[in-house]
């Protein structure tokens, strides 16, 4: 998998100052958009709202990652944010959130899809790559460690699914 097809630079934001685990997910939704203007941000909060009804998107530590299925929708796509200050998130670990990776995905799921949803889930719990996105300030940095992090982790995740 390359991130860099589901993550854009235009998509990825540093400092980002939310006010709530619903605000995040508003800015999240706005930046999920910025490469599919064909579909309203509006949908996709009320999606990644409905989604964490479900249950919560947390893999602890402080990161999160919120999804959701979009009709129409012909390809997946990311967004990365780093929040200025962390939100409650309701995170089964009782602690706050400070980076959130959301993705939308197609309503049918391929293999592909799948695949994605499990990587980033493995990328976003490595914690050399987690410390290397708080370190940054700004979000062409935050853009370059994602991608920079996804290289580093990338022969671990193979080791991790072989053994």
């Amino acid at each position: 998998m390359d991130i860099d097809y589901l993550i854009k630079p235009d998509s990825v934001l540093c400092n980002v100052s939310a006010r709530s685990k619903k605000h995040c997910l508003e800015i999240l939704s706005e930046l999920l958009t910025r490469s599919t203007p064909d579909i309203a941000s509006e949908e996709i909060f009320a999606k990644l709202i409905e989604r964490e009804r479900l249950g919560c998107t947390c893999l602890d530590k402080g990161v999160a990652f919120p999804h959701c299925r979009v009709a129409g929708l012909q390809k997946s796509a990311g967004a990365l944010m780093k929040l200025a200050e962390p939100v409650d998130f309701d995170s089964p670990d009782g602690q706050s959130v400070d980076i959130v990776l959301g993705l939308m995905v197609p309503e049918e799921l391929g293999e592909g899809d799948l695949s994605d949803i499990e990587e980033l889930s493995r990328l976003l719990c490595d914690d050399a790559l987690c410390a290397r996105l708080r370190s940054v300030s700004s979000s062409s940095d935050l853009c370059d460690a994602i991608l920079a992090g996804q290289v580093d982790t990338w022969p671990k995740l193979q080791r991790t699914q072989q053994g």
